[in-house]
């Protein structure tokens, strides 16, 4: 069976292609880039894009897991766009690249608070 026929290419993408792509808010202001993917072992959903944010030159970043649902892909921008602003996002839960956190019912819940996402 030919799975391009089944599931057209534009809807699949490998998470190496993700890495490293842009995230910018809906004013168009560039936020980072995504660093990592956070994937659910039950479902093989992904559950978070982790987005590298701050610093300069890869130094002093940290990472900010964003539930995957609000993520939007905007082919004018090749990238990412999110409903945040850099205040907001400066404010929600992060981490630095060598203390990722487990990611527990309870951190995942108080990430999904903060943003209001239902997961």
């Amino acid at each position: 069976m030919d799975t391009a026929t089944i599931l057209p290419s534009s809807d699949i993408i490998s998470s190496d292609k993700v890495e490293g792509t842009n995230v910018y808010n809906t004013a168009g202001d560039k936020l980072g880039s995504i660093d990592d993917l956070m994937v659910d072992k039950q479902t093989g959903q992904v559950r978070y894009a982790v987005l590298e944010f701050g610093g300069f030159l890869g130094m002093g970043t940290d990472r900010y897991p964003l539930p995957w649902s609000m993520l939007k892909y905007d082919t004018t921008k090749d990238g990412y766009v999110v409903p945040l602003d850099k205040a907001r996002l400066e404010k929600a839960p992060r981490y630095e690249a060598q203390d990722t956190p487990a990611y527990t019912a309870d951190y995942s819940k108080s990430v999904n608070s903060y943003y209001g996402a239902n997961w």
